[in-house]
């Protein structure tokens, strides 16, 4: 990237990008976080099994390390970001003849928060080409800072977590190792400062998800799994590269003397300035859209997440609640002047992006009331909670989507590293044949899982309620008692999210009677896990409680202002390379409303599980798991309706039934042809060529030239020999005759020639 300085001539416009050189060590410094993971991978290969513990002492090491300078950051960033008084604009972007957009830069200097907040950029060369020098660096911000933390806490306690869950495994320090590069990948991507950056460890985290998720290759059903997700991921992200380079080249158009530029906040300043076309944008846009629906679980390319599940439970936590799946999310959030200008989200009703993201909620959550398996029950509402996050970004409610991130690791790691808990015990992750009634055995498990369920379920006061509650208020669709305001009026959203709570706390409700309720239906004597799996259970469920206080709306009465939106404040840039974005008032009737029908959802479900099921269980005898005579035995409709959920829509079928079939076929008919009719043909003309070449050179070279030379040969000596043998007579006066005659013509010849 080309440094960008001020100008102060007419024909050119300046953009103030907010961003800054100076600012506190561990701001200056956070490219050690990443870093220190991967050389803990790199020692944990070379001297992992040397050491007492398979390596995964020196893993945890590391993550302690790097969650601790985390947490010194995030103080670093809160005190640089209401008290820094450096340069206020140290960095201007120069455009080129666009004089009508100089205003622009009023929001970056002090925002709607009433101080600068400049972001910490520091960038090295990386390498040159063709004249074009590219960068590498590290941007530290407040969604930076608040990542880092969450990465950092998630992954040291699956690591804790993991020193039991995966004791004895034959690949144990191998699993360690991808552990700490899979944290050091994403703990990149998240301070990454331009977008080559970005995609070099998009790929990274892609990668090690490979390695984690068939860490049991042995099995077919796990190297499949691990394969579906590489190959989908890399479908999306074609649409990644695409994009990238569209908002390269756009940028150098706009930056005199300049090639093009991958600068995040270069490329979201020209965005958010409207110097970049609103067409380029939007193609832009739709391209990164596709990695955002590959890498983060939105429908159609989210059937890869719950397959996924075959990974080892500390993976499934670790890629599935905090860090890989959201990806996609935080690549919005960093780009989210390219999405906010390219899909016109202020002022809108309906887009793309908020289109996908409600319909995955609905999606994901339909999908979860008919599964088996307690992974994948949790599998799929994350892509149902990923769709809330993606909505929200794509309804403007920016804040919202974050605050939704962040409190959704801690609450999902809870139930995903629960799920591990209670499969550890009865060997088993199904929950209609092997649980039943280990609430009684596994006090602690049952009552974390409970409490991460309520928050998922969003009841107040847990902190599902707080994030999902202002994802609703952001949809602006609310206009009853006095509305939310908001970047647009999407009420189609609104309803989307309201429906997909009730959904959330209803298959919860299921998933929690099914598990811990009702007769044991398993084998054996399950029991409870050991401190490494409950102390992590545990710190999560004080989060899943409390996280969501950190972002208390403004005008909520129960707390001072200065504990107001505390999340919001820190985390929201307000400068130049971040959009200007309306923010919704909190609705105490919408809050209300919501809240109802969460209750409603969880009615429902434990009417029928804890009231009908129950009973038909005892008079039964048996531990029933659905009532016998159930909707769907008897309506039409809900048995089609089951069938297309438990069939997935039947995406996997025309995905590899049709799509690849209809791909995979004509290749392979290709294949066989040119085996038979290319490859085939050429060896047996080959073969036939050389028997032909063979015979003639056996009848015509080998029998009549080289056998005739040899045969007239022996002739000759035979014939040669006969007539010696006649000159051999045994007389002496015969021989004495001979040599008189030689010595006769010898002299001769001397005689003539001297």
């Amino acid at each position: 990237m080309i440094d960008l300085l001020a100008a102060t001539t007419s024909s050119v416009t300046s953009i103030p990008l907010g961003i800054t050189k100076e600012g506190n060590w561990f701001l200056q410094n956070a490219w050690l976080i990443p870093l220190i993971p991967a050389l803990s991978f790199v020692g944990i290969l070379f001297f992992g099994k040397r050491l007492p513990r398979g390596g995964s002492e020196l893993g945890i090491a590391a993550l302690l390390i790097v969650f601790l300078l985390s947490i010194c950051t995030g103080f670093a960033w809160m005190d640089h970001r209401d008290n820094f008084h450096g340069e206020e604009i140290s960095q201007t972007l120069i455009s080129s003849e666009h004089g009508e957009h100089g205003e622009h830069g009023e929001h970056g200097e002090h925002g709607e928060h009433g101080e600068p907040s400049l972001a910490v950029v520091n960038t090295a060369t990386w390498f040159i080409t063709g004249g074009v020098e590219f960068s590498v660096g590290t941007l530290v911000d407040g969604p930076a800072v608040m990542m880092l933390f969450v990465v950092t806490l998630v992954s040291l306690l699956v690591h804790i977590y993991s020193t039991d869950y995966v004791a004895g495994d034959r690949r144990f320090t191998h699993f360690f190792a991808f552990l700490s590069l899979f944290s050091s990948s994403m703990l990149l991507l998240v301070i990454s400062e331009n977008t080559l950056q970005l995609l070099v460890s998009w790929e990274l985290v892609g990668l090690c998800s490979f390695a984690l998720i068939g860490h049991w290759w042995e099995e077919k059903d796990n190297s499949n799994a691990a394969l579906k997700a590489f190959l989908t991921n890399r479908v999306g992200d074609m649409g990644l590269l695409i994009g990238v380079t569209i908002l390269f080249f756009a940028s150098g158009e706009m930056i005199p003397d300049s090639f093009g530029s991958f600068s995040i906040v270069t490329t979201n300043a020209l965005a958010s300035s409207g110097l970049l076309s609103h067409s380029t944008l939007l193609i832009a846009a739709c391209c990164l859209m596709a990695a955002v629906m590959s890498k983060s679980g939105q429908f159609f390319l989210h059937t890869w997440l719950p397959d996924a599940m075959a990974g080892p439970t500390p993976v499934s936590a670790l890629i599935h609640a905090a860090t890989m799946v959201v990806a996609g999310v935080f690549m919005i959030a960093r780009l989210y002047g390219v999405f906010f200008e390219g899909f016109s989200i202020g002022g809108s009703s309906i887009n793309l992006m908020a289109l996908i993201g409600g319909f995955t909620t609905l999606v994901g959550a339909c999908l979860a009331f008919v599964q088996r398996d307690i992974k994948k029950v949790l599998a799929y509402s994350t892509i149902s909670q990923l769709g809330y996050m993606v909505m929200a970004l794509g309804v403007g409610a920016w804040t919202a989507a974050m605050f939704h991130l962040f409190t959704h690791a801690f609450f999902k790691a809870c139930l995903f590293l629960g799920s591990g808990s209670v499969a550890h015990s009865v060997h088993s992750f199904d929950m209609k044949s092997d649980m039943g009634g280990l609430r009684k055995v596994m006090p602690q498990t049952f009552r974390t899982f409970i409490i991460g369920s309520i928050a998922l379920a969003g009841l107040p006061p847990f902190a599902g309620f707080w994030s999902k509650d202002e994802i609703l208020a952001g949809t602006g669709g609310w206009g009853i008692l006095g509305g939310t305001n908001g970047n647009g009026s999407y009420t189609f959203m609104l309803i989307m999210g309201m429906i997909t709570a009730a959904l959330t706390a209803a298959y919860m409700t299921r998933c929690v009677y099914l598990t811990f309720f009702g007769e044991f239906r398993g084998h054996g004597h399950p029991h409870e896990s050991g401190p490494r799996i409950t102390i992590p259970l545990w710190i999560l469920a004080v989060l899943a409680i409390f996280a969501g206080f950190l972002n208390l709306p403004k005008g909520f009465q129960l707390v001072p202002k200065s504990l107001q939106e505390r999340f919001g404040h820190y985390v929201e840039p307000v400068a130049g390379y971040f959009p200007e974005i309306a923010h919704a008032t909190p609705s105490w009737s919408l809050a209300i409303v919501s809240t109802i029908v969460v209750i409603a959802g969880i009615s429902l479900a434990w009417n029928y599980y804890f009231v009908k099921v129950e009973k038909a269980s005892k008079e039964s005898g048996k531990s029933l798991t659905e009532l016998p005579d159930g909707l769907t035995t008897r309506l039409t409709l809900a048995r089609m309706g089951h069938t297309l959920l438990v069939n997935k829509y039947y995406l996997d079928h025309l995905y590899t039934g049709i799509i690849t079939r209809a791909v995979k076929e004509p290749i392979a008919e290709l294949a066989y042809r040119s085996n038979q009719e290319i490859l085939d043909r050429t060896v047996d003309t080959f073969g036939r060529t050389a028997v032909k070449i063979g015979q003639l050179n056996y009848e015509k070279i080998d029998q009549n030239l080289v056998d005739g030379f040899v045969n007239a040969s022996g002739r000759i000596s035979s014939d040669s020999g006969e007539e010696l043998r006649k000159i051999q007579s045994g007389k002496v006066q015969s021989y004495a005759a001979i040599l008189f005659a030689a010595a006769t013509i010898l002299a001769g010849l001397l005689i003539v020639i001297v």
